[in-house]
């Protein structure tokens, strides 16, 4: 069975700042309540970009970092929940753009969990010997699918694509356990959703509605279920929070990762965040917080990242990334 390693990493963000003031002149909030409710100060909106640019922009960066031409891609997985459309697929229109003509191509939806569960499928083709080098992307312009009178759930959100190239590796894995769970729901967290046809008639014209989440019921569902996930994903590998070098977990919004780090008795220095400058940017958070600390020069040993969102999803995966292209 091959072993798999973590040959390049990148992340893309829009220009487009949006300031936590400038919603406050669209909806009824202001900075000081949602810096106190969320940590978050501003985020980047793909203005004029679709989901499937942020998501070229990342495979170019990726694919020029890890010094592959197109052709040399066996599989393209793009993690969304706002696709350019229900077909086809993001990653289809990826693999166009970059011309990776031997590459085949689809798209994954696990909501916030969505890299951890791409990333462990990515995995798995390289790991059955057929396939060599696997692109995972998560791009979101969470954007478009925002109610912006909904200021519970609109003032959260921001727009990006993160990803990696991942290959078949003669050394040591990189990829060491993982742990994916579901809990189906339908009503916690939904976006997009589609009516059935109800009468056949000429005034028919599909509609979907906009984002929406019962944020108690998210912290719940994170300070109940998810924390338990961690302690036995933990406890399952023979280790303890305090082994870990770095934790990278959905960036839902600093007050949740606080409560995390609380909850592992952890220093919040332990965690790579970046949910204060870019929102919550579902999938993309932690690959882009992963990019973001690789790209810093850290080369943790012992790396937690846990992925948890509508599905309601959620799953961790155990990385040793002391190597890091290294060869």
């Amino acid at each position: 069975m091959n072993a798999v390693k973590i040959s390049a990493s990148a992340g893309y963000l829009p220009e487009r700042v949006v300031t936590n003031d400038e919603l406050s002149q669209i909806m009824a909030t202001s900075d000081e309540w949602i810096v106190a409710h969320t940590g978050i100060k501003e985020r980047r909106y793909a203005l004029g970009e679709n989901t499937s640019d942020l998501a070229t922009k990342v495979a170019q960066k990726l694919l020029k970092e890890a010094r592959l031409a197109p052709e040399e891609l066996d599989l393209i997985i793009v993690s969304t929940i706002t696709p350019d459309a229900l077909t086809p697929s993001t990653a289809a229109l990826v693999q166009r753009n970059i011309q990776a003509k031997n590459a085949f191509a689809y798209d994954l939806s696990a909501a916030c969990a969505g890299f951890i569960f791409a990333l462990s499928t990515g995995e798995k083709f390289i790991r059955s010997g057929a396939y060599q080098k696997v692109m995972v992307i998560s791009a979101e312009t969470n954007s478009k699918m925002m109610d912006f009178t909904d200021r519970t759930s609109a003032v959260f959100f921001g727009d990006g694509a993160a990803g990696v190239i991942i290959e078949a590796s003669q050394a040591q894995d990189e990829i060491l356990a993982e742990k994916l769970c579901t809990a189906g729901n339908s009503e916690v967290i939904h976006s997009g959703r589609v009516a059935p046809l109800t009468q056949v008639a000429a005034s028919n014209y599909p509609q979907v509605d906009a984002f929406y989440q019962d944020g108690r019921a998210v912290f719940e569902f994170v300070t109940t279920t998810v924390l338990a996930h961690i302690d036995e994903f933990l406890q399952a590998q023979g280790l303890t929070p305090q082994d870990l070098d770095l934790v990278v977990t959905h960036q839902a919004n600093l007050r949740l990762i606080e409560k995390i780090a609380n909850h592992l008795e952890l220093p919040l220095d332990r965690f790579a965040i970046n949910v204060d400058q870019v929102g919550n940017t579902s999938s993309v958070g932690i690959p882009l917080a992963l990019d973001q600390a690789l790209k810093a020069g850290q080369r943790p040993k012992t790396v937690l990242l846990t992925g948890f969102g509508a599905g309601l999803a959620y799953g961790s995966l155990l990385l040793d990334l002391s190597h890091y292209q290294e060869n």
